[in-house]
């Protein structure tokens, strides 16, 4: 996360998206969703996996005062955006290195230190967003055609196979388990290894 966030600094790009590599991005439900919002704004966008903020042990740097913090973060298995207003905030906690040593102020994962440094050091909020789906949800239950408007989608890997979202495609399964193929062709039809959509 550190060197993405470095990555993202240097190139003076809007928005600052992270998503874990087992889910798919709609780029187009994405470009709407960042549309309604300024990116000059404190914009911190994404599900939580927790329905409570999480709490954590901050110990302060050098060693010394140890004290609780309790803040929300959007977990990195759906995704989450942070506006280049509210990165540029973030620099002397996340720039050049430091994302790592303010990791270790909480001992947490680098989605959890996003989420510490925006609401627990910058008083920012994450806005919680149900666009966003990661592995730890009930897949099958998100309506099929609701699927389409969504922003990222996960599946549930070796441990949960069948937690998948319900999309109907020229895949089966057995194809398709993680039906990420058959949604593709839905959203980009004339893609070369998408099979014919059947008329009517």
């Amino acid at each position: 996360m550190s060197v993405e966030y470095d990555k993202f600094i240097e190139s003076g790009r809007k928005w600052f998206c992270h998503v874990d590599d087992d889910n798919y991005v709609n780029p187009g439900a994405l470009l709407r969703l960042l549309a309604s919002f300024s990116p000059s704004r404190d914009i911190y966008l994404g599900r939580p996996s927790l329905d409570h903020p999480i709490e954590a042990t901050e110990r302060a740097p050098g060693g010394g005062t140890v004290t609780t913090v309790k803040f929300w973060f959007a977990t990195g298995g759906a995704g989450f955006c942070l506006s280049r207003g509210l990165a540029l905030k973030m620099s002397p906690w996340a720039s050049l290195g430091s994302f790592m040593s303010t990791a270790e102020r909480v001992r947490l994962p680098d989605d959890c230190t996003v989420g510490y440094i925006v609401e627990g050091l910058l008083g920012a909020r994450l806005l919680h967003c149900p666009l966003f789906h990661s592995h730890l949800e009930n897949l099958p239950r998100l309506p099929p055609d609701s699927v389409l408007q969504q922003v990222t989608l996960s599946y549930g890997g070796p441990e949960n196979p069948n937690n998948v979202v319900n999309v109907a495609g020229g895949f089966s399964p057995q194809q398709d388990p993680t039906r990420f193929q058959s949604l593709h062709c839905l959203l980009y039809p004339d893609t070369a290894w998408c099979p014919p959509q059947k008329q009517g």
